[in-house]
């Protein structure tokens, strides 16, 4: 293995503002109830779900320079270490709205823009962190602009000796997948985007979830949300229920999910642990509300509470 760290690369930061209202009404004067700000990004809360398992994580990708000191607070909180390439402009500012019957509507900002000597510097940044880490995780949305071909191109620059995690849609994934990764951790949803088509039956699910590791992936988590999620390499497949916990806010589940699947494989973990850990991480960051991310304590209460099956 390369490193002891977790490297996660943050293509598209976002300042997350989460709104709870009694309900939302369009078209008329709505009330905050409360709002709280998150520095996020697919790949920062990774990060996070990382350091608070105890594991060495560190962050890379895109940041900009108006707002971007707020996300070097937030990781420096949390123990996260981080280098970025600075761009001119401003992070994105994300809209969750949830009302009382915890439906949640969601407005997305676009991100800014990104030169092409940028795109150049993040690759050799990800060349030489990656050679220190174990495992390199890259995820979300690219910056405006930049075509999904350049999944491919972050994929490549990761050193051969460290595992890699992808966790993107569409194009995206595809060209991720053509470079190989070691892990694809789609949702439902995003894997029926991907391959237009809806996956009802769990044989449908694992049918989509093969033509992954047909295209390059060697393990495919797909998550199910409260239904918990099923993991294969083609030859294995498990399903891991999850367990009844009172949803508070789904977001950052998947990026838990991913921060517990990379420890795991860190430790060179076995299928049905990598599962079962990604259920345990991404269920307890559902009962936080507001936070991007779950409690150690929480995580590994449900962690002894769920259950593998083979399928």
């Amino acid at each position: 293995m390369g490193g002891e760290m977790i490297l996660t690369v943050c293509m598209s930061p976002s300042v997350d503002v989460t709104i709870e209202l009694d309900s939302l009404n369009i078209g008329k004067v709505n009330v905050v109830r409360s709002k709280t700000l998150s520095f996020t990004g697919k790949a920062l809360n990774v990060a996070i779900g990382v350091a608070r398992l105890g594991a060495e994580a560190f962050a890379t990708g895109f940041m900009y320079n108006e707002n971007g000191q707020m996300f070097e607070h937030a990781l420096d909180k949390e123990g996260v270490r981080f280098s970025f390439v600075w761009n001119n402009g401003r992070v994105r500012e994300n809209y969750k709205c949830i009302d009382k019957r915890s439906m949640l509507t969601e407005i997305n900002d676009v991100g800014g823009q990104v030169e092409g000597e940028k795109l150049v510097e993040l690759l050799r940044m990800i060349q030489g962190f990656s050679a220190r880490s174990a495992v390199t995780v890259i995820s979300g949305s690219l910056p405006r602009g930049v075509d999904d071909g350049y999944y491919r191109d972050l994929f490549r620059a990761v050193d051969p000796h460290s595992l890699k995690i992808v966790d993107t849609e569409g194009g995206r994934l595809f060209a991720a997948l053509e470079a190989g990764v070691d892990l694809a951790k789609p949702n439902l949803e995003e894997l029926e985007n991907t391959l237009g088509r809806k996956l009802k039956t769990r044989a449908e699910m694992l049918s989509g979830c093969r033509e992954l590791l047909d295209r390059g992936a060697k393990m495919v988590l797909l998550s199910l949300g409260r239904d918990g999620a099923i993991i294969t390499d083609g030859t294995k497949n498990y399903y891991c229920k999850s367990i009844n916990v009172a949803v508070n806010s789904t977001v950052g589940a998947g990026d838990a999910m991913v921060a517990a699947a990379a420890n795991m494989m860190q430790q060179g973990a076995e299928l049905r642990d990598i599962l079962r850990a990604g259920v345990a991480a991404g269920t307890a960051a559902v009962t936080t509300f507001g936070t991007i991310s779950f409690a150690k304590e929480k995580y590994e209460e449900i962690f002894s509470n769920v259950k593998v099956t083979e399928i």
